[in-house]
């Protein structure tokens, strides 16, 4: 356990163990732990530094105990590790950039695991000046900056929160003691916040329970020019885009009427009359009761933001737009070709369709605009394949002659240009020399996945018999290894039937889709 430093505390005499442990028993802290009144703060906390972890740590004499937390499910450690009884010791915050460059820290197992490596505590204190914790936040990454002076400040009036619910944990006159000290803490805390929300960029507000609006910081008002107090109520929404009011009224009743954490996007007035995108987003405050209290929110001006990603996605529909040109001019030349160099027709034809068929896969998977997006879902592998099987199909009775059933994966464009040659070479195979070369013939492409890995079976019946397996091994039997093997790190089975040919496929389910 690693000794207090000779450090006075913040009264000028140093505080024993012994009386540290008294201090500590006298907060009901059973009631406290885990409380929505400081998970509030922990959640508040964490958003606030932008940080994964939060936590309200009390240091007792060999662990160290979380009030509460947010982004862990630990409830504490040993003393030995803990952060905070460094932390308690001072008058201000403690911030430690990289803990991997703290000789005090170096050697912490939490450093390993989880990854601690950014450290900001600032110390819960008492009134007679006893150390008892921090309200700290922690992140994976080292921090060379540490925190804002905004971050700073908040994470000092979020600590005096918390001080101010360890003396509402009180009993008898200690209990009126601190109810009276909590008012004033509340009134300062108050007064804090307002001057806390009135420097932050972003605008803030907040509603009573049922989404009256009865604050708006500074910000807000010097965004839009509107008067003071004009948009309290539910006048807010006539500073919206038209277009977006009905909108931003559907999801704010939703968040409402079920609890739920509110955002969305949407046009907000300018001072100077224009429209502006704005990021909003709301969180509900309970009470012990886990009842909504209050909800607080903010408004980031993400404009400049939008505009960029809507530039991005012209340019990306362009160039994919050009890629496809490049497919057709190709697939046209090799057919001009052909006209010249009769002899070269029946290569130039296969050439031609397998250019043919990447140009699908890269038309079903690049970037679209609302009316060109193909009507399945881009990342859908049976969207590719029913886009590439296409020209193959015809009725047979009740079914496709190629039929896809089974398990839909997800793709990405990565897979895409494998697959596309992979199954237009099997297409067409079935076509010239197996199933499809008949009319009666059909094909069924089953699709299934467990334990990360993907099977797909390729079973031909109804064609010419087989009189089994071929020594030739051409182009398209290459390509076909090219793509399962080496593009999608899979393996090729085949099965030379009586009945139909049978191409089993066996892949990662990591290669089709990079998420």
């Amino acid at each position: 356990m690693p000794e207090p430093p000779s450090v006075p505390a913040a009264s000028g005499w140093r505080v024993d163990e012994a009386r540290r442990s008294a201090a500590l028993e006298a907060y009901e802290l059973d009631l406290l732990r885990n409380s929505p009144a400081l998970k509030q703060i922990t959640d508040f906390a964490a958003r606030l530094c932008d940080a994964p972890v939060a936590l309200v740590s009390l240091v007792e004499e060999t662990r160290q105990s979380f009030l509460s937390a947010t982004g862990t499910d630990l409830c504490g450690t040993p003393r030995s590790e803990s952060f905070c009884a460094h932390a308690m010791w001072g008058s201000e915050v403690m911030v430690v950039p990289d803990l991997t460059l703290d000789p005090r820290f170096v050697h912490n197992p939490l450093l390993v695991d989880p990854g601690v490596r950014f450290y900001a505590g600032a110390p819960l204190v008492s009134d007679d000046g006893i150390p008892l914790g921090a309200l700290c936040v922690l992140d994976m990454a080292p921090r060379p900056g540490g925190l804002t002076a905004l971050q700073h400040e908040g994470l000092v009036v979020l600590a005096s929160n918390v001080l101010a619910r360890l003396r509402d944990s009180r009993d008898g006159a200690a209990w009126r003691a601190a109810e009276n000290d909590a008012r004033r803490a509340a009134l300062d805390s108050e007064t804090r916040f307002r001057t806390l929300a009135d420097t932050m960029p972003q605008m803030v507000w907040s509603t009573l329970p049922d989404g009256y609006h009865d604050y708006y910081n500074a910000r807000w008002y010097e965004f839009t020019g509107m008067p003071e107090g004009s948009t309290d109520g539910a006048e807010w929404n006539g500073v919206f885009h038209p277009e977006d009011q009905e909108r931003a009224w559907a999801v704010w009743g939703h968040s409402l009427d079920t609890g739920e954490p509110y955002q969305i996007e949407y046009r907000l007035r300018h001072r100077d009359g224009t429209y502006r995108w704005v990021l909003g987003r709301a969180l509900p405050i309970r009470d012990a009761g886990a009842r909504i209290t209050r909800w607080f929110g903010t408004c980031t001006d993400i404009h400049e933001q939008k505009l960029a990603l809507e530039q991005r996605e012209v340019i990306s529909q362009e160039l994919s737009h050009r890629i496809k040109n490049i497919f057709s001019v190709v697939a046209g030349l090799i057919q001009f070709a052909a006209r010249s160099h009769p002899g070269f027709a029946p290569v130039a034809t296969d050439l031609r369709q397998r250019i043919t068929a990447l140009g699908r896969a890269h038309d079903f998977v690049r970037p679209h605009s609302p009316r060109s997006r193909p009507d399945a879902p881009q990342d859908s592998l049976r969207g590719l394949l029913t886009q590439l099987f296409a020209p193959y199909q015809s009725v047979v009775g009740d079914s496709a002659r190629i039929a896809i059933t089974g398990t839909d994966l997800r793709i990405d464009d990565r897979a895409a240009t494998p697959l596309a040659l992979l199954f237009h070479e099997l297409a067409t195979n079935a076509t010239k020399y197996g199933a499809l070369s008949r009319a009666e013939g059909s094909v069924t492409l089953d699709v299934a996945h467990s334990d990360g890995m993907v099977t797909m079976r390729w079973d031909e019946a109804g064609g010419p018999a087989i009189g089994g397996a071929s020594d030739h091994v051409g182009f398209g039997t290459q390509l076909i290894e090219l793509s399962a093997v080496r593009q999608l790190g899979g393996s090729i089975d085949r099965d030379w039937r009586s009945a139909g040919l049978s191409v089993t496929l066996t892949a990662p389910l990591a290669a089709f889709s990079r998420v």
